[in-house]
């Protein structure tokens, strides 16, 4: 085999390498488009216009809060843990949004002598 050969070998192995990461990487958005819509929907079915707002500014603020909100916010909507209205009124959200919060803060222990 000739180097030119060679070379053309290694160039179509190459080729085809990257085409098979590009497909992956659209497989991969189409996944990760399909997931966000999913998400949305349910959100929509789980929020009322305001908590839905109100996730939004909190998403500008802090995004990997506003995510880990909504995971449990559909984690407690799917296994049937939400009880009430829904979609959830505003009130209803702040009071779970603080308790949400307070479970990620530490508690201080103050030792006395």
């Amino acid at each position: 085999m000739s180097n030119d050969e060679e070379l053309d070998n290694i160039r179509r192995r190459k080729l085809e390498q990257l085409r098979e990461q590009a497909a992956q990487q659209q497989i991969a958005k189409a996944q990760q488009k399909e997931y966000e819509n999913k998400k949305y929907l349910i959100m929509r079915k789980i929020l009322s216009q305001e908590g839905r707002q109100r996730l939004e500014n909190i998403r500008m603020v802090k995004p990997e809060f506003a995510e880990q909100i909504e995971l449990q916010l559909i984690q407690l909507f799917q296994s049937g843990q939400l009880r009430g209205a829904i979609p959830l009124p505003d009130d209803s959200f702040k009071k779970l949004l603080e308790q949400i919060s307070s479970i990620g803060k530490k508690k201080e222990f103050n030792i006395k002598k």
